[in-house]
Parts: C-alpha cells; structure tokens; sequence
C-alpha cells in the first residue's frame, strides 16, 4: 500500500529514529507499504524512503538504486568504516553528487560524501550483515542514514556551503540562501 510521504517541516524529519527492537508482523507490512511508496515515487522518482519520511520514527529504509533493483531494507543501519575511492594516478576522486530528497520538494544540491562505506545493518528476518557500498550506492545509504538521524541533505549542504537550486520548469535555478 502506498502511504504519504512527510514533506518538511514536519518534525519527525529533524528527530533521531528510534532503534528497532520489535521483528514482526507489522515491520513486514511496514517495510512493504515503503516499499510500494518508493516504487510509486515520480517526478523525482525515488532511490531511497526512510521510515521517517513517511513519519514513523525508527531505523528503518528501503532503497531501489536503479529500475531493474529490488526493494532491500536496511534496518538499525550503521556505517562502521568510510573510504575515499582514487584514481589510477593515486588522486581523490571527486564525491560530489547532485542530491534531492522526496521529503524536500524541487529542491537540489551537490554534496560530498565517502565513495566507499561498509556498513552493518539487519535485514527484514532479522538476519545481520556487514556490507561494503560504492559510488551511488554508497551515496544513497549515507543519505538515508542521515534521515535516521534527524538530518536532511540541505543540513549538509549549508554545511558544505554548497550551492542550492531549486527546480524551476524542468531548470534548475540557484537558490540563493
């Protein structure tokens, strides 16, 4: 089932999620109706929901990088180790990504995140995993991660005095803050 999604200021967006501590019935449905909701995503279409995002305060998110993936969920997440990814002449390479945010409407950002973190998380069955992530993928779990927290991708933008657009007719326009 496709439930709403909370757009800013709601407060739940800015609060710390709670951790899971119950794996039942009613977590499953969660993580389905989240599951459809980000399927459902347009205009942007959605790569990641945090459970927040749909105004329920636990350490929950479903993630859909690309149209051929599967919905996976990433529950009581934690990145335990990050990695700057270099290129063959031993440079940095460039971590700046063009972020959005379904709880953020129009709005858009370059942000600078790791290109590489391994993070431990358990799955819908209760299952724990430590994993590595790269590029987009590591982007999106930094993303959610940050929703688990209270913070939003324009928090991080001020941060990194990164320009701000917002989307205008199919443009983006910088938004001057």
């Amino acid at each position: 089932m496709i439930v709403p999604i909370v757009k800013v200021p709601n407060p739940v967006l800015y609060q710390t999620a709670k951790k899971v501590v119950k794996f039942d019935a009613k977590l499953k449905r969660l993580i389905c109706d989240m599951g459809d909701t980000l399927k459902a995503a347009r205009n942007p279409e959605g790569v990641g929901l945090a459970a927040p995002q749909v105004g329920i305060g636990l350490r929950l998110y479903v993630t859909k990088p690309t149209k051929q993936s599967k919905v996976r969920a990433y529950i009581n997440p934690e990145i335990i180790k990050t990695e700057d990814l270099k290129t063959p002449e031993g440079e940095k390479k460039d971590s700046s990504t063009l972020e959005g945010c379904l709880s953020v409407d129009r709005i858009w950002s370059q942000i600078s995140r790791p290109l590489k973190v391994q993070m431990k998380y358990i799955d819908e069955d209760g299952k724990k995993h430590t994993e590595w992530f790269e590029g987009s993928k590591a982007t999106i779990m930094q993303h959610e991660i940050d929703h688990l927290n209270g913070t939003l991708f324009t928090n991080r933008a001020l941060e990194q005095n990164s320009l701000v657009y917002e989307e205008k007719n199919g443009k983006l326009e910088e938004v001057k803050i």
